[in-house]
């Protein structure tokens, strides 16, 4: 049951990305809709779980497989240059990017800072993986 739940709790959270989640007026994540690099990510997570609950052992293997993709291109999007930094080019794009969003820790001009959003996703892509096992 706590697997279901932990999925459920990623697919609703990453939907964010396609469309604008908002906690009162501060935006949380503006989605993207569905003709990009999100979309096609929520899919292929979709599938995973699909494969995980209906044609195991094998599916175990498949949905592991794409949380473990997803993971990597996460942290080489965010956490790579939030440890090792980032250049003043890669730094300025993130930062305008994420302007707006709600943030646990305030924006640096020196080092790549998560916003709230992220950080949690990233939690729960983490959590899924751990469960994926269990």
């Amino acid at each position: 049951m706590m697997t279901i739940l932990i999925q459920a709790a990623l697919w609703i959270w990453f939907f964010g990305c396609i469309t604008t989640y908002r906690i009162g007026k501060c935006l949380l994540v503006e989605g993207i809709g569905i003709k990009s690099a999100e979309f096609v990510m929520l899919c292929m997570y979709s599938a995973g779980m699909v494969s995980y609950h209906f044609f195991q052992p094998a599916g175990k293997w498949i949905l592991f497989a794409v949380l473990l993709l997803w993971f990597i291109v996460q942290f080489f999007c965010h956490w790579y240059f939030t440890l090792f930094g980032a250049s003043e080019q890669k730094l300025k794009g993130y930062n305008g990017c994420f302007m707006g969003t709600l943030r646990l820790f305030p924006m640096s001009e020196k080092r790549l800072v998560p916003d709230l959003y992220h950080i949690i996703l990233h939690t729960l892509i983490l959590a899924n993986i751990i469960f994926c096992f269990l």
